[in-house]
């Protein structure tokens, strides 16, 4: 297998055939294209972000990836291995994390999960433990180790099933909203923790996410898919320019104002009594505009309030259609 082209799609396809009532004693059947021929590659050790709306075929992607689904057409490889025909020996070589779908036994403490995994993947016991401390330590999950499954938040759910998805030290990590549900500082260990583990390990990260922070701090490569096709293919700085996406900053004033005038940088899209939203381009730093804030209106606080996906690619679609 080539190192270069660790996970390869060419002219990937998957249709459904969905039934409905159309009235008594009639059903009518028709074909859902859930992801429409989508071709790309991904080299080892690249950590890359598959975004897009609801509906887009992302989990559809990630699920012929792992051997959950079989492709209606085109070619698909992970490591060299086809996943729909070989899916227990590529399940030694994944790691997957699906959203909030927990792969932790619920009424089980979270060491016990951890245990029954040890055992499922025969994975070596000096290996075991290495890993084991490693993820309990950098995501900060010790004190909840004998917390039954069922008791623990949804953010600290995801950083147990993150810690489970990598005890066998997979080669590739499919992530689905694994930030999800998790506050500021938890949010900031698990990107670090995943940037570490991509540059220690070289361990290949298809991240999916509605969170563009995410992607921004943790890829340097973002794929957009829409309506089953692929739609982007670069930087998360060129996808902002494309998309023509917009930040917003929150303003609370000590009092009702006039619109805020910071000229061509940024322009007022809003304004309720003493709160204002100012848009700005999402390429653009706030840094300067939150400087010029504080300094000229009497400022009480003030929030970066980032683009959604779905907005950035309808810009995105705006743009095409008007070129």
């Amino acid at each position: 297998m080539d190192e270069t082209e660790f996970i390869e799609l060419d002219g990937v396809e998957k249709v459904f055939e969905v039934r409905r009532r159309t009235g008594f004693m009639r059903r009518e059947r028709r074909e859902v294209r859930a992801v429409d021929g989508i071709g790309f590659r991904v080299p080892r050790g690249e950590m890359v972000g598959y975004i897009g709306p609801n509906g887009a075929g992302k989990s559809t992607t990630i699920k012929m990836l792992t051997g959950i689904l079989t492709p209606s057409a085109g070619r698909l490889r992970v490591a060299g291995i086809d996943p729909s025909r070989e899916r227990t020996r590529l399940a030694h070589r994944i790691g997957v994390v699906f959203g909030q779908r927990t792969t932790l036994w619920w009424d089980l403490p979270l060491r016990d999960s951890y245990r029954l995994m040890h055992r499922m993947y025969r994975i070596p016991d000096a290996r075991y433990r290495e890993n084991l401390e490693r993820c309990v330590e950098l995501l900060d999950l010790g004190a909840l180790l004998e917390v039954p499954v069922r008791q623990l938040s949804l953010g600290q759910r995801m950083r147990g099933d993150i810690a489970a998805a990598l005890l066998h030290d997979p080669e590739v990590l499919y992530l689905d909203e694994p930030t999800i549900g998790l506050d500021v500082v938890s949010k900031s260990k698990v990107r670090g923790f995943l940037r570490d583990l991509n540059a220690e390990r070289s361990t290949t990260v298809l991240l999916t996410t509605h969170d563009l922070t995410d992607i921004e701090q943790l890829c340097k490569r973002v794929m957009v898919i829409d309506h089953g096709r692929l739609v982007y293919d670069g930087s998360p700085a060129a996808l902002h320019e494309v998309g023509e996406s917009e930040r917003t900053l929150v303003v609370d004033l000590e009092r009702e104002m006039p619109p805020i005038d910071l000229g061509p940088e940024a322009r007022v899209v809003r304004v309720e009594g003493p709160r204002q939203w100012l848009a700005f381009p999402a390429v653009a730093s706030a840094a300067p505009l939150v400087a010029r804030i504080a300094s000229d209106y009497p400022l009480v606080d003030l929030s970066v309030r980032e683009p959604d996906i779905e907005s950035v690619i309808a810009k995105m679609y705006v743009s095409d259609s008007s070129a």
